[in-house]
């Protein structure tokens, strides 16, 4: 898999604003994507020594859409939180 593959997107809510003060930083990251893949990509893109990786599934959630209420059911997700030892990550706003 290459390296823009693995991480999808930065996820920036309130808990992972949070969780920055800690050196923790969370990422959406594609489904078939391990940890050592996630180390690589994020040490090559942000020039930072990762320490520790912990991924979790969120399982996607029933929804009822479109004028008639159709059942449609959303995708799962994986998020990795991922622990920096060394540098920073300047996608994240600092509190």
């Amino acid at each position: 898999m290459k390296i823009n593959q693995v991480l999808v997107k930065p996820i920036m809510t309130e808990k992972a604003t949070n969780l920055t003060k800690g050196h923790i930083y969370t990422f959406e990251v594609h489904e078939e994507s391990s940890k050592s893949q996630i180390r690589v990509a994020l040490e090559k893109l942000y020039k930072v020594k990762v320490g520790d990786i912990r991924t979790m599934i969120k399982k996607g959630k029933k929804r009822r859409v479109g004028r008639r209420m159709v059942s449609k059911l959303n995708p799962n997700r994986k998020i990795a939180f991922i622990t920096v030892t060394e540098g920073k990550i300047d996608l994240f706003p600092q509190t």
